[in-house]
């Protein structure tokens, strides 16, 4: 099991980000959260094991047809065990 924090750049709000995101992450067996961040960008904590992270982060490279990718930035950070895919709302 690892854990990824990404963030992605681009236009990323307002094109159903999150949702579509959360969807295909309960398609792949993802845990973790999403959430839009005031600069404008989306903020992902994954979790999975390596080939679950791998397919999830070329989804995020792509995102959903609405939706202009112009960076995405991973690092790895410690296991925290979420139980399920999360979209966090503000």
């Amino acid at each position: 099991m690892k854990h990824l924090n990404i963030r992605i750049t681009g236009k990323v709000q307002g094109v159903s980000f999150r949702a579509t995101t959360k969807a295909i992450a309960d398609q792949m067996g993802v845990k973790g959260m999403i959430k839009n961040e005031k600069d404008g960008t989306v903020y992902i904590e994954a979790e999975g094991d390596d080939l679950q992270l791998e397919v999830f982060l070329e989804w995020c490279h792509e995102g959903p047809d609405r939706a202009k990718i112009e960076n995405v930035e991973q690092q790895s950070a410690e296991v925290k065990n979420y139980r399920n895919f999360e979209v966090i709302k503000r």
